[in-house]
C-alpha cells in the first residue's frame, strides 16, 4: 500500500489554510491575521510558497486600480507584520531555522513546511493518491484521494477574491481540488461504491455547469446506482447547455457514454451483497432510434418521466398537431426510462405507412409476437396472450399516431405494472383514466438551437433575424424547422435570408419544406384524412375567411355561416382533431382567441385551389393524390 508522503503537524505548530477562508493557528489558537491589506499579502505569499513573490505583482493585489505613492512602504510595514505574526524562523524549512520571509530576487518569499500549510499538504496526499492507482491498487489511492478532499473547507479564499490577483490565485487552487474530486469520484466507482459519490457530484456540476468531466462521472454514478433515466437526462441538460451557451457539442468521450446507455452495451457494473460486481443486462427494446439531436421540450419531457417513472400502470397521451414532435419526445423518454421498465420497450404504429389505420388485431398479433406469443396465431389467443403478459409484466408501450380511442382502447392494461404512451392529434378525450400532456410549438429559441443544431450554431450566428424568420414561417413547428435544417445543411451556399424569404411566399413555402422523403405536405395530409366531411369543409371556410393568426369566436361565426352555438361546437371539434389550437389561457368563450396554425391554412389553401379532378386522380404536378372524400369537402368550398 502506498504510504502518503506528509506528516500531521505537531501541537503547538503553526497550520495555516487556503482551502477555504484565510484562516492559521498556533498552539491551538486562531491567529490573529491583521486587516485586510495584510490579509492580502498573506494570501498571495502562501499561494506561492517557497517561492519569490514579485513586489508588483503583490502592489497589484492591494491596489488593483492605482497604487498610493506610498504605497511600496506600506507593503513593507504589512510584510513586517506578517514576520511578526508568523515568526522569524521556518523550523521545518528545507535546510531547517532559516529565516520566514525575507526579501529575495526583487520580491518576498515566505518559507513554509510541508505541515504547515493545508495546500502543501492536499498536493501531496493528490500526488501519493495517483501514484496508487497507478500501482494499481485503488483502494488505497480513494483513501489518499479523500483525505486530500476532506482539507478542502470551501471555496479557497473566497473572503479575499474582490482582489483579481487574489482571485486568481484562489481559481487556480478551485482547479487542483476539482481535478482531485474527480479522480476520487472516478475511483470510487470502479470500486463499486458509486452511492457514495452521486450527491457530490450533483453538487460539483452545479457549480461548474460546462466542466464535462464532471458530468460524465455523475452520469456513471447515477448509472450505476440503478437510474439510468436520470443518467441520460443529465447528458441530454449537458448538450443543451453546450448548444445555447457555447454553440459547442459534448466531447466524443461523453457522447459514447451515452450511447452505450442507451443501447444496454455499457458493461456497467454493479455491486453485489457481497462487494463482488455483477454485469448489467441489456434491456430489452423495440424502439427507434432516439434523436441525437432531440432539442427542447425539456419542462414536457421531465413530466412524462415523472409521471412514468412513479406509480406503475400509467397512460400518457401526448396530443399536438402534426409535426409538434409527438413521437420524438415519446420515443426520447422510452429510451431514458429503461430501468424503470426492465421488461422491454416497445414501439408499435397504430396506422401503415400510407396512414390507413391498422385494424385492431394486427395489432394486438405484433404485440403479441414481440412479447413471446406465438406466431400466427388466431386474433383471440393473440389478444390473450397479451393481456396475460401486461399483468405479470412491467413494460413500457408507445402506441403512435393514434387516431380514435377505438384503435387503442382493446389494447390497453387492466392490471399490472405496465405502461403506455399514446401519440395522437386528436385529444382521446374519450380515454380515462389517462394523464395528458399536449405539445405547443417550440420556443423561438428552441427552435433556433434545433436549426443550430442542423446547420450549425456558427450558421445561425451570422444572421439571426433571418434564422428566426425561418423559424416562425415554420410555424415553430418542430419538424417544419428540422426539414427546413436538414435542406439548409445541404445547400450550403443558401443564405437565410433567401431561405426566409421563400418560405414567406405562400405560394411556394410548402414546396420549400421537402427535404429528401421527408415532406411536411404529406404529415399535413394525413392530418386532413383523419377529419370528417364536415369538418375539412368548416376548415375550408375559415381559411379562406380568416386567413392566418388569431381570431376570436364572431369571425368565426361569420366564417362558417351559422349561429354562435354551433359555431362554438364547430371550433372545439376542429381544436381536437388538432387543426385549430387555442393559445390563449381559460377565458370565456367570447373573449378565447383561437388560431389557424400557418402551415394548416396554407395547406387547406392549396387544396382548395385545386379542380377536382386534380384532387381525386393527383394530377397536381407536385401536388400528393387526394381521396375522392377529400375533393368533395374542397367542391362544396365552390373552388
Amino acid at each position: 500500500m502506498t504510504r502518503p508522503p506528509t506528516r500531521t503537524p505537531s501541537p503547538g505548530a503553526l497550520s495555516l489554510s487556503l482551502l477555504g477562508p484565510l484562516s492559521g493557528w498556533a498552539d491551538g489558537r486562531p491567529l490573529p491575521l491583521g486587516p485586510r491589506k495584510q490579509r492580502l499579502v498573506l494570501a498571495m505569499l502562501l499561494s506561492r510558497p517557497n517561492t519569490p513573490v514579485p513586489v508588483d505583482v503583490l502592489t497589484d493585489a492591494l491596489w488593483p486600480d492605482a497604487p498610493p505613492r506610498t504605497a511600496r512602504k506600506n507593503l513593507q510595514v504589512y510584510v513586517s507584520s506578517a514576520r511578526t505574526l508568523l515568526g522569524t524562523r521556518c523550523p521545518d524549512g528545507p535546510d531547517g531555522g532559516q529565516e520566514r520571509l525575507v526579501h529575495s530576487c526583487g520580491g518576498y518569499l515566505l518559507r513554509i513546511g510541508p505541515a504547515e500549510l493545508d495546500t502543501l499538504r492536499f498536493r501531496s496526499l493528490a500526488a501519493a493518491g495517483r501514484r496508487a492507482a497507478d500501482d494499481g491498487d485503488p483502494r488505497a489511492a480513494a483513501g489518499l484521494l479523500r483525505r486530500a478532499l476532506d482539507l478542502c473547507q470551501g471555496p479557497p479564499l473566497h473572503d479575499l477574491r474582490d482582489s483579481p490577483e487574489v482571485a486568481a490565485e484562489a481559481e487556480r487552487l478551485e482547479a487542483r481540488c476539482l481535478t482531485v474530486h474527480e479522480d476520487w469520484a472516478e475511483t470510487e466507482i470502479s470500486l463499486g461504491r458509486a452511492s457514495a459519490v452521486v450527491d457530490g457530484l450533483r453538487d460539483l456540476a452545479e457549480r461548474h455547469p460546462l466542466r464535462e468531466r464532471v458530468r460524465a462521472a455523475w452520469m456513471d454514478a447515477l448509472h450505476r446506482t440503478g437510474r439510468r433515466a436520470e443518467a441520460l437526462a443529465v447528458y441530454d441538460d449537458y448538450r443543451q447547455l453546450l448548444a445555447r451557451e457555447l454553440g459547442l457539442e459534448p466531447g466524443a468521450a461523453i457522447v459514447a457514454r451515452q450511447r452505450a446507455m442507451l443501447t444496454g452495451r455499457d458493461g456497467a457494473e454493479r455491486p453485489r451483497a457481497d462487494g463482488t460486481a455483477q454485469r448489467t443486462p441489456a434491456l430489452r427494446a423495440v424502439l427507434p432510434a432516439a434523436l441525437p439531436d432531440f432539442t427542447g421540450r425539456g419542462e414536457q419531457l421531465r413530466e412524462l418521466l415523472d409521471v412514468l417513472g412513479g406509480a406503475e400502470g400509467r397512460v400518457v397521451a401526448v396530443t399536438g398537431a402534426a409535426g409538434t414532435g409527438k413521437t420524438a419526445l415519446a420515443v426520447q423518454a422510452a429510451h431514458l426510462l429503461a430501468d424503470r421498465y426492465p421488461d422491454g420497450r416497445i414501439h408499435i404504429r397504430v396506422r401503415d405507412e400510407q396512414g390507413a389505420v391498422r385494424p385492431a388485431p394486427a395489432v394486438v398479433g405484433e404485440l403479441a409476437r414481440l412479447t413471446g406469443g406465438p406466431h400466427g396465431a388466431e386474433p383471440m389467443a393473440d389478444a390473450e396472450h397479451w393481456r396475460h403478459w401486461l399483468a405479470g409484466h412491467r413494460s413500457l408501450v408507445v402506441l403512435d399516431d393514434v387516431p380514435d380511442e377505438a384503435a387503442v382502447r382493446a389494447l390497453l392494461p387492466g392490471t399490472g405494472g405496465s405502461s403506455f404512451v399514446l401519440t395522437a392529434r386528436k385529444q382521446l378525450a374519450g380515454l380515462s383514466p389517462v394523464h395528458r400532456i399536449a405539445l405547443p410549438p417550440l420556443a423561438p429559441a428552441e427552435a433556433l438551437e434545433l436549426l443550430g443544431r442542423l446547420i450549425g450554431a456558427g450558421r445561425v450566428g451570422l444572421d439571426r433575424a433571418a434564422a428566426l424568420r425561418i423559424a416562425d414561417a415554420c410555424g415553430l413547428l418542430p419538424l417544419a424547422v428540422r426539414v427546413s435544417g436538414m435542406r439548409l445543411a445541404v445547400l450550403r451556399h443558401l443564405p437565410l435570408a433567401e431561405y426566409a424569404e421563400r418560405l414567406a411566399d405562400p405560394a411556394g413555402a410548402l414546396d420549400e419544406l421537402v427535404a429528401g422523403d421527408i415532406s411536411v405536405r404529406a404529415r399535413l395530409m394525413s392530418g386532413w384524412q383523419d377529419l370528417s366531411a364536415g369538418s375539412g369543409l368548416a376548415l375550408t371556410r375559415l381559411a379562406s375567411s380568416v386567413r392566418e393568426g388569431l381570431f376570436t369566436l364572431p369571425e368565426a361565426t361569420a366564417a362558417l355561416g351559422c349561429d354562435e352555438r354551433q359555431a362554438l361546437r364547430t371550433v372545439e371539434s376542429l381544436i381536437d382533431a388538432g387543426a385549430v389550437t387555442s393559445p390563449s389561457g381559460e377565458v370565456t368563450a367570447h373573449s378565447v382567441l383561437y388560431e389557424l396554425p400557418r402551415l394548416v391554412g396554407l395547406y387547406v389553401r392549396e387544396l382548395m385551389a385545386l379542380p377536382a379532378a386534380a384532387a381525386v386522380d393527383g394530377t397536381g404536378a407536385h401536388r400528393t393524390a387526394l381521396p375522392a372524400g377529400v375533393a368533395t369537402v374542397i367542391g362544396a368550398t365552390g373552388a
